[in-house]
């Protein structure tokens, strides 16, 4: 038995609706179904391999086909934004919103239609990017801190003062107090980072801080963020970006930043 998989919802568009792009099932085609002012995209699906509950099995059993269906489930989202050469908002889905018919699909449409059109009208002109953020060199970031933090300083002036016995005892307390006191500082550079990026966009997130297991780097991440930017605003987004980039570069931070995104943390219902 087939059913419907839900990509995102866009606002009705004028000609051809085909998109080019394979379902998650890597078979069936992508198309679109109309209701009133907006367009479904959506593909057929077997039910028995990609009901609700079969992907929700997927997901805790075999993580490589799950990250790949998510990978498709994205591409088909990303082609949909873009018709004739216009980025069109839209309003993406997470991976396994499966109907059983088009019935199912238009009643929810239809329950839902004016929450659509809001969120629709929210993001209408502006993409989401994603910055994320690495402590690359943690050395370099204790160095330029420790030269401008008073705690730090005096401690190590007071360690200098005392006989090497006693400094050899002190020395321990002075690794706690400069790895706190890094903590406190990346902390502040952080959140000044965010708020900086932050004033040149509409709507900013903070997402969850993801593993050297996920991200498959070397270094750790510290900060994972999206930011749903005005087109008009793009080129001094990004010229913010290239700026902090060099701010944190000395200080032994990396910047990694991404887009236009499908705005995924700004289109909740």
């Amino acid at each position: 038995m087939d059913g419907l998989c839900l990509y995102c919802l866009r606002e009705k568009t004028e000609g051809p609706a085909a998109i080019s792009a394979k379902g998650i099932d890597e078979k069936g085609e992508t198309f679109v179904i109309p209701y009133r002012q907006l367009e479904a995209v959506v593909s057929t699906v077997s039910l028995d391999e990609f009901g609700s509950e079969q992907i929700q099995r997927k997901a805790h059993e075999d993580l490589s086909w799950i990250t790949q269906k998510s990978i498709t489930h994205e591409k088909v989202i990303e082609e949909a934004m873009i018709k004739n050469g216009k980025i069109l908002s839209v309003v993406p889905m997470r991976l396994g919103i499966i109907f059983k018919d088009k019935a199912g699909l238009e009643n929810v449409l239809a329950r839902d239609y004016s929450k659509f059109k809001e969120i629709l009208e929210k993001i209408r002109g502006k993409r989401e990017w994603s910055v994320k953020v690495y402590l690359a060199d943690r050395s370099k970031f204790e160095q330029t801190t420790g030269e401008k933090n008073d705690a730090i300083r005096e401690k190590k002036k007071e360690l200098a003062s005392l006989p090497e016995g006693m400094a050899f005892f002190m020395e321990e307390e002075l690794k706690e107090i400069i790895s706190e006191q890094v903590d406190k500082e990346l902390s502040h550079v952080l959140n000044d980072l965010f708020e900086t990026l932050a004033k040149h966009s509409a709507d900013s997130a903070k997402n969850r801080v993801l593993t050297k297991e996920l991200t498959g780097k070397s270094e750790s991440m510290v900060l994972n963020s999206a930011y749903l930017v005005c087109e008009e605003k793009v080129q001094e987004f990004n010229k913010e970006i290239e700026s902090l980039k060099q701010q944190m570069c000395a200080k032994g931070v990396f910047l990694e930043s991404s887009g236009p995104w499908p705005a995924f943390n700004f289109t909740s219902l």
